[in-house]
């Protein structure tokens, strides 16, 4: 899958957030260290809003893909 990272450069920091999922947003000293985060917070939301997904629907559920 593929998301999009809104980065910039603010004193000295190096901040962004990912568009399509609110709440993933990160602030590192490099460009690098800014995208592998991005990279990390947005696998720990997805997992995490996965789990929550499932435990939430408790039994007798089923996946499907949804494409858009």
């Amino acid at each position: 899958m593929q998301y999009t990272a809104i980065i910039k450069e603010d004193h000295g920091w190096w901040i962004g957030w990912i568009e399509e999922v609110p709440g993933v947003n990160c602030r590192e000293k490099t460009h690098d260290e800014l995208i592998t985060s991005l990279r990390e917070t947005l696998k720990e939301a997805i997992d995490f809003n996965k789990n929550d997904a499932i435990i939430s629907a408790g039994k007798g559920f089923k996946e499907e893909i949804i494409a858009i």
